[in-house]
């Protein structure tokens, strides 16, 4: 028992006469909970209470020993080019290197989700395009990348008007984030 604990049940004993002296020890009370010694280290599954290595457990940045608070920072980066982001690092940088003439609205490197705002080219200031890129996994694959496109074009009173996007530019954008990804990757294994 703390010390706290022990002044707590003096107080209790002796007769508390007026409502500051109730709400003064009510108070100290709720302060002194964590007196109590430490919690152990138990999972409940079932019926039973399993000890648990908190220090080897998994969490969203991977299991305890390999993962830093930040970035997986205690070892070096994979082969994969995963650099602590959630998607593969060259598929990403490759990503935002092909979508970097297109203003960008919001890039998650966790989610692996770039999304840009509306862009009118200026041979076509009728027309503009949104790009949304998502990389779906760590490896450095084909089917790991996803793009879609929007094409909206402006009608004569000035409203935007969602027009049909030319077929195979979604697979054009994948294949040059694709191409610009194994450039990255061979130049980091050189």
């Amino acid at each position: 028992m703390c010390v706290g604990q022990k002044w707590v049940l003096k107080m209790l004993f002796f007769k508390v006469g007026n409502k500051l002296k109730r709400c003064s020890v009510f108070f100290v009370v709720l302060l002194l909970v964590s007196c109590g010694g430490e919690v152990p280290n138990l999972i409940t599954e079932g019926d039973q209470q399993i000890p648990v290595d908190l220090d080897k457990r998994e969490t969203i940045f991977g299991t305890g020993e390999e993962s830093g608070i930040w970035f997986n920072d205690t070892g070096p980066p994979s082969s994969e080019g995963g650099s602590g982001i959630g998607v593969n690092a060259f598929l990403w940088r490759a990503s935002l290197d092909v979508v970097s003439s297109l203003p960008i609205a919001s890039a998650d490197p966790f989610g692996g989700v770039i999304i840009t705002d509306w862009y009118s080219p200026p041979q076509a200031p009728k027309e503009r395009l949104k790009l949304n890129v998502f990389i779906l996994g760590r490896a450095l694959r084909a089917d790991g990348i996803r793009t879609t496109v929007f094409k909206q074009v402006q009608g004569p009173s000035g409203t935007w008007a969602t027009a049909p996007v030319t077929e195979g530019t979604s697979n054009k954008i994948e294949l040059s984030i694709l191409t610009r990804a194994r450039q990255f990757r061979s130049e980091a294994l050189q």
